[in-house]
Parts: C-alpha cells; structure tokens; sequence
C-alpha cells in the first residue's frame, strides 16, 4: 500500500450480507458488551511480549496475479449487505482478498454479550468476468470493509468509510468524494532504513441500535516492532468525525513513531505549473499543510511535488491541531469532471488531552503522476512508545469541505509563483499570496497592512508589497527574492501586520532545490 491512493472498489455506496445476521436477532438491547478496547488491549500487549510472526498469505494464483481492472470487478453483492436485513441506520459491506490486498483480515460483530465471526462468504460476491475456480476460495478471509450510512439523502446509504490496506482508513462527510487518507500509525517513515507498514490484522463491529448515529469499531494493530489496540467512534455527517483511541506496544525501539498521520497528493498546482501538457490547472487531494500551534499562531505550507524527497517538521508543544487542507473548492482550478478534486475533504487533527513536546512532520516525496500518494503528515512526539511501557494518545479526525477547520482572523486563499509584466528580465523570482478573511475585510479603509517578510540565509529579499484585493475584500501580498545556491532549498515566512496587532497566519514557504 505504500504510496499506493486507497482506491474504493465500488464507486457507488452498497447495501448489505447474508440472513444469516438475522439468526442473531436483536441479541441484548441494553446491558454490558461482551467485547470493549481492554480487551483488545489486552491481545496487543500479550502480542507484543511474543516474537513477531509475520501473516500468512496463501492466496491462489488467480488471485494474486489479478490486474487492477479484474480486482475491481470483483464486487460485493449489494442484497447481501450486512445488517440490511435488519433496517438498520449502517452497513457494512466487504472486500475480497486479492492483487496487492491479499493479507487476510478478520472481521467480528459484537452482539450485546457476544461476539459473532462474519465469515467470508464467496456467493456473496460477483467476480464479474473472472476466471477463478470455486475451490480456490475456500479458506479465504475479507481484505477489508467499507460502512455506509445516509449522510446525503435519508432515503440512500452513502459509503461514509473504508478500512482497506495495511492500517489504511479513509471517510467522507456530505457532498464530498475519497480524497486524502489516514493511518492508524506510521513507522520510520522517510528514513534510509526504510518504513515499517503495521497492519490491521483484526476487526470487532458493535452492531448498531435502529437509532444509533454513531459506529464502534476496534482493531488490532501488529507489525514487527508495534502492536497496538483501537478504538473508532464514527459519527457521520456534514463533517464526519472518527474519535480514535490507541494504545500501543512496542516489542522494540523503534527510531520514528507519526502518531494519526495523513497521507494525501500533489501532483501540481497553482504554485507549481504542470510539466507537462494538462488542461487542468491544478491536480491534488490536498494544496496545504495547516497548523494550529496552541500558542495562537496559525501556520500554512503550501504543498509541493519536489525533485527530491523534501522532509520538513514544525517543533511544538501540545498542538491544538494539524490537517492537510483542500482549501480550494472552485470547480474552475481543476476542471476534472471525473476526479471533482474541489469535492474531496481536508483532514483535521483534533489532540485529545496533552500530546507533550514533538513536531509535525512533513513528507514531500516525487510524483511522475497522480496515482501516487506522495504527502505524509504525522506527528512526533519526543517521547516515544518504549518496551515494557504502554503509549496510550486520543484524538479526533474531521473530515472537512465547507466548513473546514481555519484561522480566526485571515488565512492563505492561493498562493502563486512567478513575475507578471517584466519590462527586464531577470532571475528574481516572485511569490504572490491572497489572503481573506474577516479580520481584513473588517479593516478601516485608510488601513494598510504590513508584510513581515523573513526569507533563511540561502535567499536574498528584495521587494515586498501589500494591495487590497477588490475582488475578494482581502489583501495580497507580493514577495520578490533571489536564490544563492539553486541545488539547496530555501525557507520563507510571512505574516500580515497592522501596527502590532498580527492579522492572518503564518505563510511558510519551502523553495525546494531546481
């Protein structure tokens, strides 16, 4: 799965599984549940003080030798979506086993005080023009699932989110499509030695109340050096939400530990044209990286597709937030009438409680095209997971469009690079940044903001500037610097100012290397 999109098998939501639910029956309303997250805690902490044994993949060839194509037409049959049946608010339905999603998956329901294997069923699929004889899906289990529920019409279960691939999940609020990704852990990722993938191994689904608006899942998580117990409360809807609750053990140290990492695309944009020929202007899941500090201050990088891994990290202490934002919603930047890139969501990260000293991380790896993940945000704490010690870190994922998570006072709208009208040329090179929001369109009209520009010693400033934007009620800010050593990168900050009163957030630039 590594820097692989999680793509959705099924591009429209599904329906439900076998009658075999129903034999279940409406199994204790109310009173204790059989299974809760001390007990998968439990199985990770006996896992961890175990060797690590890696999972055993006995696919068939038919399966394994599978093109992209020929594993999408494998399907899940809508009528035997589970819990369908039964009329409740979610479903779920199922991934087959096969290309690269070929570790087994197993996946539990708990029904009031007890726990119930869904077996895989292979006639509750359709394997489309697929040769595969029957006798090679014995002894098969799920590659994943996927939950859906009405967020965009109460007369349709939308697919809401999608666990598929290692620790891979990703979900959608109203009027949004798949976009970025998330992971329950990241494991010396950009590192020489190479990153660790954990895998979600198991799943337990407390089966919902015909009113309930809220889904519990928990998972195991085990990999070479970590084993982790999961707890997900989903809640669906304008702004879908996962709380995530982990507690993790480590069978030994490990270097680099990116705690709710986010992994996204960027292919180019409006600071970085296409090298190629593309009618689209802009290509990506994902234009910035923001940041809530916890002291007040509100940073944005906007995001690159570098010629060379470009690793970059913000010290903090106790962050209030961090999300990988999709802040242009205007159809006219992408004009992609299958993608919709302005429809696909920002993700938040909400800290529960004290995340203590570290830094948010972020990964910027090349990208020859769009099918490529290249963006990993985590972060990571000084003080990491240690043998013989659990690790135990809450927080809340929000799955953004109209409403998503900004600064107060002003923010980044676009950033732009390169001159306008030159009457000489030269190898200057210039940045031109909007920013809107209410604390500038509140300002008297004598007002002029100030730029407070910084630029690192391998850049020279030369000219900056302030105009208001008549189109949006903003400002913009023009920046125009040279470049000492073009094989090095160069770093830029900026804010706006009136008198000493700060106006929008931080602006911070990475100049990757030509």
């Amino acid at each position: 799965m590594a820097g692989k999109k999680l793509i959705s098998i099924f591009p429209h939501p599904v329906p439900l599984l076998s009658a075999a639910v129903l034999a279940l029956g409406l199994v204790c309303a109310s009173g204790a549940w059989a299974f809760n997250f001390e007990d998968v805690a439990t199985q990770a902490k006996t896992l961890a003080a175990s060797p690590y044994k890696k999972p055993k993949v006995e696919l068939p060839k038919s399966l394994q030798d599978l093109n992209y194509d020929q594993y999408r037409d494998i399907r899940f049959l809508p009528d035997r979506a589970y819990w369908r049946d039964a009329k409740l608010p979610f479903e779920l339905a199922f991934f087959h086993q096969g290309r690269q999603f070929n570790t087994p998956v197993k996946i539990n329901e708990v029904v009031g005080k007890a726990v119930h294997p869904i077996r895989f069923d292979p006639k509750s699929f359709d394997y489309g023009a697929n040769k595969i004889d029957p006798k090679d899906l014995n002894g098969l289990d799920f590659a994943g699932f996927r939950v859906h529920y009405p967020v965009n019409t109460p007369k349709y279960k939308d697919e809401v989110l999608v666990f598929l691939g290692a620790s891979y999940f990703r979900a959608v609020g109203k009027d949004q499509r798949y976009g970025l990704s998330t992971r329950g852990l990241a494991l010396d990722t950009a590192l020489n030695s190479g990153e660790e993938f954990p895998e979600f191994t198991d799943f337990w689904i407390e089966r919902p109340q015909p009113t309930s608006k809220e889904l519990i899942i928990y998972a195991l998580l085990n990999s070479r050096r970590m084993t982790g117990a999961y707890r997900f409360v989903l809640r669906p809807g304008v702004d879908t939400a996962v709380e995530v609750k982990s507690r993790l053990f480590a069978r030994e140290n490990v270097t680099k530990v990116g705690l709710a990492p986010l992994t996204s695309m960027f292919f180019f944009g409006e600071n970085q044209r296409s090298a190629t020929e593309d009618y689209r202007p802009e290509v990506h899941d994902s234009d910035g990286l923001s940041v809530e500090s916890g002291t007040g201050e509100w940073i944005w990088r906007p995001l690159v597709n570098p010629k060379k891994l470009l690793v970059t990290s913000y010290s903090l202490s106790n962050p209030s937030g961090f999300g990988m934002m999709q802040r242009d919603r205007q159809y006219t930047s992408y004009q992609d009438l299958e993608s919709h890139f302005e429809l696909r969501p920002s993700g938040w990260v909400e800290p529960k409680g004290k995340w203590g000293s570290g830094r948010v991380e972020l990964v910027q790896i090349p990208t020859p095209d769009e099918t490529n993940d290249n963006i990993v945000a985590y972060w990571v704490p000084d003080a990491p997971p240690r043998p013989g010690a659990p690790f135990e870190f809450e927080y809340r994922l929000l799955w953004q469009k109209d409403k998503e998570r900004r600064p107060p006072l002003s923010w980044v709208a676009q950033t732009r690079r390169g001159h306008g009208y030159q009457r000489k040329p030269d190898d200057s090179i210039e940045f031109v940044v909007d920013f809107e929001g209410p604390g500038l369109t509140k300002l008297p009209a004598d007002v002029k903001p100030e730029a407070v520009v910084s630029v690192d010693n391998n850049g020279k400033l030369l000219e900056t500037n302030t105009i208001r934007n008549d189109v949006t009620g903003g400002w913009r800010m023009t920046v125009r610097m040279t470049r000492n050593d073009t094989a090095k990168p160069v770093e830029l900050r900026a804010f706006l100012r009136n008198d000493n009163l700060t106006l929008s957030e931080t602006w911070s630039y990475i100049l990757s290397p030509d």
